[in-house]
């Protein structure tokens, strides 16, 4: 069981207030909250060893250097990788995934092909590969979803066929938070000769990930969804694959040597790692993996499905409120998304923000998703391991406020009649 009351203690802004009520944050599937450690360790960094990394030969750019190559050796250990020679640095995890469309599909996929995509997925797992199929001829094609939020497994397997050259899912959905079977998934579509990508920024955070047991070819994930900063994301990639695979971005550091009009390329990962890169805040994503560690994801996972649990009660009490995704805990991660009929998405977020709650109200870069639900928007409530009970019953408290707000009758409302504007 989680100590929440000690781990609250290390996350300064949960003590700030918004409207004059204390910050109840309930965003953390859009970004989370930082420990002092990771924001200590960036001022550490720009206070003690500021350098450029790799090339350097003075005493600064080797400890900057070994702090962030520490990082890497981490940041496997954490995805359970075969080596850190298979963990590239971008700038999150949508980079990551263009860099695969990119760097993989250019070379690999052409006209009659088949890239496999779901009706669930974050556009950041949508547009790459509409791009490069757009740019290779290559087709998409895509797994349903049932009413209460599962993916149509039936259905895989009739479209998954030798034509399938990469099947590209989410393993966590972050409007539904459906957990999905990757493990079975990536099986069946090796089975096929096809590939499996991974859009993980929703599940490393919360779950304990293994490349190798998953059994994917590439995963992404950002370390801003897990403790860390903005602005780095993490490719996991087989080793034989990003040796195969032609660079995404050309400069300094990629490099083995260059020439005027050729150039040879550095070994992996560094490859795929051109220019300076955020080393200050790679290196502070590397407290937030040491924070995940000692806390325990098994103990995460543990405190965001009570806290799941206790949402989805209480908020399935309240009359016209609409409830999205599985029912069953296994199934699903710790985002709650939600309706109120009658009343829109954003209307209900500005209502919570006014009570001190932080939700995110909107189509969540998942329109498609949105379509399929038949609806335009969702509110969205998403758990952490810093949220307590008392912050859910708070949710719904406000969520009832809202309710009562737009439906109480306004001056010169009557009998369901508008006020008239602009006349005497």
């Amino acid at each position: 069981m989680l100590d929440v009351k000690r781990i609250r203690q290390d996350f300064p802004i949960l003590n700030r207030q918004v409207h004059g009520k204390d910050l109840i944050y309930l965003d953390n599937a859009a970004t989370t909250q930082k420990p002092r450690q990771v924001i200590d360790a960036l001022v550490n960094y720009y206070s003690r060893y500021n350098a450029n990394i790799h090339r350097g030969i003075h005493a600064l750019a080797e400890e900057a250097t070994a702090a962030y190559e520490d990082v890497r050796q981490r940041t496997a250990a954490f995805l359970h990788a075969p080596s850190p020679r298979s963990i590239v640095f971008t700038r999150n995890a949508t980079e990551a995934l263009n860099l695969i469309a990119s760097a993989w599909g250019r070379s690999h996929l052409q006209p009659g092909d088949e890239i496999l995509l779901t009706e669930m997925e974050h556009h950041s797992n949508l547009v790459p590969w509409q791009l490069i199929a757009k740019a290779t001829g290559a087709t998409l094609a895509f797994i349903g979803v049932t009413d209460d939020g599962y993916l149509k497994l039936e259905e895989y397997e009739r479209k998954l066929t030798n034509r399938t050259k990469l099947v590209a899912l989410t393993h966590m959905s972050n409007v539904l938070g459906t957990i999905n079977p990757v493990e079975q998934i990536a099986t069946r579509a090796h089975q096929h000769g096809a590939l499996v990508a991974i859009d993980a920024a929703q599940s490393v955070p919360h779950l304990a990930v293994d490349v190798q047991g998953l059994g994917c070819d590439f995963l992404a994930c950002s370390a801003h969804k897990m403790l860390g900063p903005t602005g780095v994301g993490v490719l996991y990639a087989r080793e034989a694959l990003l040796e195969a695979m032609e660079p995404f971005l050309g400069g300094g550091e990629m490099i083995a040597d260059v020439f005027l009009t050729h150039a040879t390329w550095n070994e992996i990962p560094w490859k795929f790692e051109a220019g300076t890169p955020n080393i200050a805040d790679v290196i502070a994503f590397g407290e937030a993996l040491k924070y995940l560690s000692r806390v325990g994801l098994a103990a995460i996972r543990a405190h965001e499905q009570a806290l799941t649990a206790q949402a989805i009660q209480r908020l399935s009490e309240v009359d016209e409120v609409v409830l999205y995704g599985p029912r069953t805990l296994q199934d699903r991660g710790g985002v709650v998304s939600f309706n109120v009929n009658g009343l829109h998405p954003h209307d209900i977020g500005t209502v919570l923000d006014q009570e001190g709650v932080a939700i995110r109200a909107g189509h969540h870069c998942a329109k498609p998703l949105m379509r399929r639900l038949g609806v335009a928007a969702t509110a969205r409530a998403s758990f952490y391991l810093y949220n307590t009970p008392d912050e859910v019953d708070r949710l719904v408290e406000a969520v009832q406020a809202a309710k009562a707000f737009f439906r109480k009758p306004r001056p010169g409302m009557e009998r369901g009649k508008p006020t008239r504007v602009g006349t005497r």
